[in-house]
């Protein structure tokens, strides 16, 4: 039977050769090459293909040449991407269904350039497929960069990934207004020139989320939607964790009609003390993975840290059970206002957070 992976295979093998048989010859750089650097928790589908899934996952590739293109599928069509060269957004590229071959830039100075590939948007969206990139013919592939100075790994909601952060007139669903590179995720990788992995999902808690599973089930994953896909922690260590989870929690452990609320609960919500300490848990299972690494647990700023809430005692509470000195809490105050967090508040908690992380770890 003729499958849709040996579509792609014979399809990808075409593509290579009709690229040095045109008049425009062009060289494919395949993405298992060594020059191309991923950040992320990256997968490798059964063809090859390299897989990316979570907020913030980047390729780069340093070259020298006019243009750059990169060999690309999506699931979906739902996924949007933020083309940086030599660190400046020059695109948003939004990828198919098919198998393409996306101009990334072209027209560039015949030397050295750094060529980015980052992604704004959730899992959720479905995945997207990475081939490789092509060059013209006479372009060099030039080394990987230095390691960035820094290693940042992030858990969270749908503040981490920058849900409808450019929605200035509601909250919507869209893809187009989430967009993770405004997330004070990136903002404090940015600003401390820091790789990042980040493992969040909008609606997702730690007791309950808006839908069938919670943060404890996919963090230590590879592939949110696989189960099986089990992350191995020694291949990233993190000089940084940064947990902002609870606030899905703080609002559906009071929403007993919801199908969540029954099957994790039943009838009755948690009471603090499981609150407590399922959150001492989760924070527990990354210290196991990381036993080193300084842990700031934060939440903000949504209503989860408004005036008289009792989740950032909540959270207080489990990490003085966990008796870490390396584990601190770092919490934004509530914006005031309803709906996510937007460009300019998204800055507030990254500016809150830089700070901590400056005067307390010395960074």
């Amino acid at each position: 039977m003729f499958s849709f992976s040996t579509f792609r295979y014979f399809f990808f093998s075409a593509l290579i050769i009709l690229s040095c048989s045109t008049s425009k010859k062009s060289i494919i750089i395949s993405n298992s090459r060594s020059e191309i650097n991923y950040e992320g928790r990256v997968g490798t589908a059964k063809d090859g293909a390299k897989e990316l899934y979570w907020s913030g996952t980047s390729i780069f590739l340093n070259f020298e040449g006019t243009m750059v293109s990169a060999i690309m599928k999506d699931e979906t069509g739902d996924n949007y991407y933020d083309i940086m060269v030599d660190g400046e957004t020059i695109k948003l590229l939004r990828p198919d269904t098919t198998l393409k071959t996306y101009v990334l830039v072209e027209g560039l100075t015949d030397e050295p350039h750094q060529v980015e590939i980052f992604k704004r948007t959730e899992y959720n969206r479905g995945l997207s497929w990475f081939f490789g990139f092509e060059l013209p013919v006479g372009a060099n592939i030039l080394p990987k960069s230095q390691p960035k100075k820094h290693r940042i790994e992030y858990y969270g909601d749908s503040i981490t990934a920058g849900y409808s952060v450019t929605d200035y007139k509601g909250d919507s669903p869209d893809s187009i207004y989430t967009n993770y590179a405004l997330s004070y995720g990136n903002l404090i990788a940015e600003y401390f020139d820091a790789e990042q992995h980040c493992i969040c999902k909008s609606g997702i808690g730690i007791t309950v989320s808006w839908f069938d599973y919670e943060m404890p089930d996919i963090w230590n994953l590879t592939n949110p939607s696989d189960e099986n896909s089990t992350w191995d922690f020694t291949a990233y260590t993190p000089d940084l964790v940064i947990v902002n989870l609870f606030q899905n929690d703080s609002w559906l452990v009071n929403r007993p009609d919801m199908e969540s609320f029954k099957d994790n609960f039943g009838d009755i919500p948690p009471t603090e003390v499981q609150i407590v300490n399922a959150y001492a848990e989760f924070i527990s299972g990354i210290r196991s993975k990381y036993p080193g690494t300084p842990i700031v647990c934060t939440l903000g700023n949504m209503d989860i840290t408004r005036e008289g809430s009792e989740w950032p005692g909540y959270v207080r509470k489990a990490v003085s059970l966990l008796n870490d000195d390396n584990i601190f809490t770092v919490f934004t105050p509530f914006k005031e206002s309803g709906g996510h967090p937007k460009e300019a508040e998204q800055q507030l908690i990254a500016d809150n957070l830089i700070g901590f992380i400056e005067q307390t770890l010395g960074w």
